[in-house]
């Protein structure tokens, strides 16, 4: 397979490729829409980053482009359910770009705002509606959106649905979908708990596994710097202050951190943003508007809020916290070394965070270097054996951005991209990258959008 034209999409969404210059299908498009031309349910396991919007959405809009029909009034042909608001629209975004030369309404669903214009969006129903379970259950119990007549569901990034505790509405709205449907479910991960939604939801799946995390790790350059707490911020200052640092992002664990960090930056001179579920929908997009245009060199993030950061060109990631969960160490370093282009990865660990570092490491196989020529340099973090406090017990390990209880040793990601700044006309230049799971349609960082149904001429 080596072009989109090989995939025998539809003309419109062709030319919309053809466009943008898009001709080479990444493996996971390459790989799954074959499989969902042919109608076929299918298990999807990539990364964010690896193009997998794309790869539903397009054979998605060739179907509704060659069975055109009437949305249902109060419902949708098409239902995406994912964890997040930033990843809702973000997905809604991509759709948008990708059916430009399509006439399709669509509209996205999610808590943190009104519901007025949301409920009008779904009176004469939508072709593609991308919903969070929790608001799309609230407007389903109050009468004002039908899902029985739904042709094919997504999951996306299920393993974070899951982890945010999303697990029992999940269940709950595929009670309310025909049971004739097409399904599509994407995972970062595979634990048992995903295999167990998996072999629950799909018929007869087509599996699909691109890019393990090993080979995003291998991409990426890494390093560790040992440094006392106190010491963290200053040693943040110092790695972005650094003039190879073109656009970096910061993690922490928690909300307050991340908002203390961000502060500490900006009040010495580096443009940074911090963004959390604390924050509102407008100031997330700020945030992200700003860090996509270079107006905001760092953004400072919880691993909620980070999942689905797609910005092609962020130079460096930085731990100030590492992760509570192996796997989410990949997730955050796969912000950077994005398209093609080398990235870093540099973390602080202090004594207490000590063990998560092995954990990490048993994870990719392999040490990350230690950097030791600094002014922050402290070998009592270095050499610790302290066990971080246990997770839920109120102490500094706790990840206070998470719904429900994580084990330790359990399965985990994160969080995501504001891409709700779009409402053009022209649906969506500058759009989810198909090569490489780009940005959201729309990043003319100033717009607004409504969340009434819009067309895409």
């Amino acid at each position: 397979m080596t072009s989109f034209t090989d995939l025998n999409l539809s003309e419109p969404l062709l030319r919309a490729l053809s466009e943008e210059g898009y001709t080479t299908p990444t493996p996971i498009q390459a790989g799954a829409i074959p499989h969902l031309l042919e109608g076929r349910d299918l298990l999807g396991l990539a990364q964010t980053g690896t193009g997998k919007t794309a790869a539903f959405a397009l054979p998605i809009l060739h179907r509704l482009d060659k069975n055109r029909r009437p949305a249902p009034p109060k419902g949708a042909r098409v239902l995406v359910l994912a964890p997040t608001r930033e990843l809702a629209a973000q997905i809604d975004a991509s759709f948008v770009a990708y059916a430009r030369h399509m006439r399709l309404s669509h509209t996205v669903i999610f808590g943190g705002v009104g519901q007025g214009r949301q409920v009008e969006a779904m009176r004469r129903g939508v072709d593609v509606l991308v919903a969070a379970p929790g608001r799309l259950l609230d407007l389903v119990g109050q009468g004002h959106i039908d899902l029985s007549r739904v042709e094919v569901l997504v999951l996306d990034e299920a393993d974070r649905m899951l982890d945010m505790g999303f697990v029992r509405d999940i269940r709950k709205v595929v009670a309310l979908l025909p049971a004739d449907r097409q399904t599509l479910l994407f995972s970062a991960t595979m634990p048992k708990s995903i295999a167990d939604l998996a072999a629950g939801l799909l018929r007869n799946p087509a599996t699909v596994e691109v890019t393990p995390p090993s080979t995003t790790v291998e991409r990426i350059r890494q390093a560790v710097m040992f440094v006392d707490e106190a010491n963290k911020k200053q040693a943040t200052l110092m790695l972005v202050q650094s003039s190879k640092v073109e656009r970096a992002v910061v993690f922490t664990l928690m909300k307050h951190e991340a908002n203390k960090v961000a502060e500490f930056l900006s009040k010495n001179g580096i443009a940074a943003e911090a963004i959390h579920g604390n924050k509102s929908q407008g100031a997330r997009e700020r945030a992200m508007a700003g860090f996509r245009s270079g107006s905001v060199k760092v953004l400072v993030a919880t691993d909620i809020a980070a999942r689905g950061i797609d910005v092609d060109d962020v130079t460096h990631v930085f731990n100030y916290d590492l992760p509570n969960v192996p796997e989410s160490y990949v997730h955050r370093i796969g912000r950077t070394a994005r398209a093609g282009r080398e990235g870093w990865a540099v973390s602080l660990c202090d004594a207490e965070q000590r063990a998560w570092l092995r954990d990490i490491e048993r994870e990719i196989g392999k040490p990350v270097p230690v950097l030791k020529d600094h002014p922050f340099h402290s070998e009592d973090a270095a050499n610790s054996t302290l066990r971080p406090p246990v997770l839920g017990g109120g102490g500094r390990g706790r990840n206070n951005n998470q719904r429900g209880p994580q084990r330790p040793n359990g399965p985990r990601p994160h969080g995501n991209q504001t891409g709700h700044g779009h409402h053009q006309q022209n649906a969506g230049r500058g759009g989810q990258r198909p090569q490489n799971g780009g940005h959201a349609a729309g990043q003319n960082n100033g717009q607004r959008r409504s969340n009434g149904p819009h067309r895409a001429a």
